[in-house]
């Protein structure tokens, strides 16, 4: 057996999502001619309470274009000092935007509002104007902690008073729903633009959603088009996507169970100094002194357990769709047999 936790972006389509994608009517999306995109991106605006919506080949996309459509040049964009902007798209927002950041700490990737506010620049020709507000629900770099939304609430509310835009990078905004309980039919009132990924928990093999006001999603289908994004007979992607909102939202709560029982058993290994708290399905712990990533990452291969590496001694497993009972228990075994 081969337990892949790497990340949540390694599944496969299960048999109801590959039927569902076989069966899907399609058209020309980029003439706005694909019935099944044009469902999902309705679908998902509904969703979440939002006028309309645009759908992606990438998170990274949806980000890129969803921060772009809210700013100018020589703006600067607030956000935790690991988010998923920031560190792992490529430096898009400076080449794409000709934005700067202002990195905060947070709690576990968790910024609140008084850091927000006392990182706000003065109207000063000196500084970047600090137009946008970007949250990650939930933070990756955290180890998957989460927003509720009254702590979102207090957050944007504050911000959008002061003029300040708010972007959402929800990648993997289902799994902080299924803990907290939020209604995502409230966070349109709360944000300017929302990305959310379909190719992640969902279990989709591709695919992104920007949802937005009307006036933003405008300009975003210019923006897609610009950045290559543009896609054809995308519906049978958007078939995939539409699956899996109706049919694994539910079940994410079985990952992040599964998740927490790796994490009890990591804490009594020798070979762990820390595993942080396990909110939802990333795990992220550190390994004792003398231990190296590489040394640990190839033990655990040789075993047949893939992870990666988070740190200069961290590692992060990630469960999810193809995940199961049978790899779970095949996973701990492992760790608990390992030695160094």
């Amino acid at each position: 057996m081969i337990a892949d936790l790497r990340s949540d972006t390694v599944t496969k389509p299960t048999p109801g999502m590959l039927e569902a994608m076989m069966h899907a009517r399609v058209g020309d999306d980029v003439f706005g001619e694909d019935p099944t995109v044009n469902e999902l991106e309705e679908k998902c605006a509904r969703l979440f309470g939002m006028d309309t919506a645009i759908f992606c080949p990438s998170g990274t996309m949806t980000n890129q274009i969803g921060i772009n459509v809210l700013s100018n040049p020589y703006e600067e964009v607030i956000c935790y000092k690991g988010s998923h902007i920031y560190k792992y798209e490529g430096g898009g927002v400076a080449g794409n935007s000709g934005l700067s950041f202002r990195l905060l700490e947070g709690d576990r990737g968790r910024i609140n509002l008084d850091d927000i506010l006392a990182n706000v620049n003065a109207d000063d020709i000196h500084l970047p104007i600090s137009s946008i507000v970007s949250l990650e629900n939930t933070v990756n770099k955290g180890g998957g902690s989460y927003y509720t939304l009254s702590e979102i609430a207090e957050i944007s509310e504050a911000c959008m008073s002061r003029g300040i835009k708010m972007h959402l990078d929800g990648a993997r905004l289902f799994n902080a729903l299924a803990e907290t309980g939020d209604k995502p039919c409230d966070y349109g009132k709360y944000f300017d633009t929302i990305s959310i990924c379909l190719s992640k928990g969902l279990g989709a093999p591709v695919g992104s959603v920007l949802l937005g006001k009307a006036e933003h999603i405008r300009k975003a289908r210019r923006m897609r088009k610009v950045f290559g994004g543009g896609m054809r007979q995308a519906g049978y992607l958007a078939a995939a996507g539409i699956y899996a909102l109706d049919h694994h939202v539910q079940r994410l709560t079985e990952d992040h169970q599964r998740a927490r029982k790796i994490g009890k058993v990591l804490e009594d290994m020798p070979y762990v100094n820390n595993v942080l708290p396990v909110d939802t399905n990333i795990l992220i712990f550190e390994l004792a002194q003398g231990i190296t990533t590489d040394a640990f990452l190839q033990r655990l291969d040789q075993k047949g357990v893939k992870a990666v590496a988070f740190g200069p001694r961290e590692i992060r497993f990630v469960t999810h769709l193809d995940f199961d009972d049978d790899a779970l228990d095949f996973t701990i075994n492992v760790l608990s047999q390992l030695s160094f």
